[in-house]
């Protein structure tokens, strides 16, 4: 234990070293900046701020708390097979939270008219996703449905896609997914309805907790003519199970 403890405490010592010299850092650049022509340039090597005005942390300190986590659990951070390990962790994170730095709506800018006579719904069905689970930070899988109305215009079928594993690739609740995706398609498209239903299972309750496999949780949400209209949710539910 006197290891581990020892472990931490020249983990904490570096983190705070680190921090203490980010801050130095910001606060040249913000010197710096006042001079003509550097602005550009630092706008590019200023990470984001957080959401509270503190810097956002840096790669190396992300790391650190990998290897503290390491520990935490009864590892040895120093041995062979995890030496690595923390640079992948963060890499993985970069993908696997993407989200974060992409711009759902700005995808459905362009749409296309050439939709002859056609007034029906259009319905992608089957879309897989992974997320993240908010609450424990451990995996929930499953199939996003989503289906609208055009109005004159429609949006490349790749789109929707693209929509659901922005939000997806972010630290997420079920519901909230749905919500986001489905005001992201009635904000960006404007058509007379949106349907959206999400189906997927949520490792911490396989995983963890009761502990119960196979167990699907489905949210659905609806916009325009699907939530006035309750023939037009049967249809869209009933095309859903049809073809399964």
């Amino acid at each position: 234990m006197d290891a581990v403890v020892k472990l931490f405490m020249a983990q904490a010592e570096q983190e705070a070293k680190a921090r203490a010299e980010e801050a130095a850092r910001r606060a040249k650049i913000g010197t710096e900046a006042e001079e003509p022509g550097t602005t550009a340039v630092l706008h590019q090597t200023i990470a984001p701020l957080l959401p509270d005005g503190t810097p956002r942390p840096s790669r190396g300190e992300a790391e650190a708390a990998v290897r503290t986590l390491l520990a935490y659990i009864g590892e040895d951070p120093a041995r062979e097979g995890l030496l690595d390990t923390p640079r992948r962790v963060v890499a993985a994170y970069d993908e696997l939270f993407s989200g974060y730095g992409e711009d759902a709506t700005a995808l459905l800018d362009r749409t296309f008219g050439e939709i002859g006579s056609f007034d029906d719904f259009v319905l992608v069905r089957d879309i897989p996703f992974h997320s993240h689970c908010e609450h424990h930070m451990v995996p929930f899988v499953g199939k996003a449905h989503v289906a609208y109305f055009p109005v004159e215009r429609v949006v490349g079928l790749s789109k929707i896609a693209r929509v659901v594993e922005i939000y997806a690739r972010r630290l997420q609740t079920q519901e909230h997914l749905t919500s986001q995706v489905i005001t992201a398609l009635d904000e960006g498209l404007r058509p007379r309805g949106v349907a959206v239903m999400i189906e997927a299972e949520h490792m911490c309750m396989s995983m963890r907790g009761i502990a119960k496999q196979g167990v699907s949780t489905i949210t659905t949400q609806f916009t325009g003519i699907f939530r006035d209209d309750p023939a037009e949710q049967v249809r869209f539910i009933t095309l859903l199970r049809g073809g399964r």
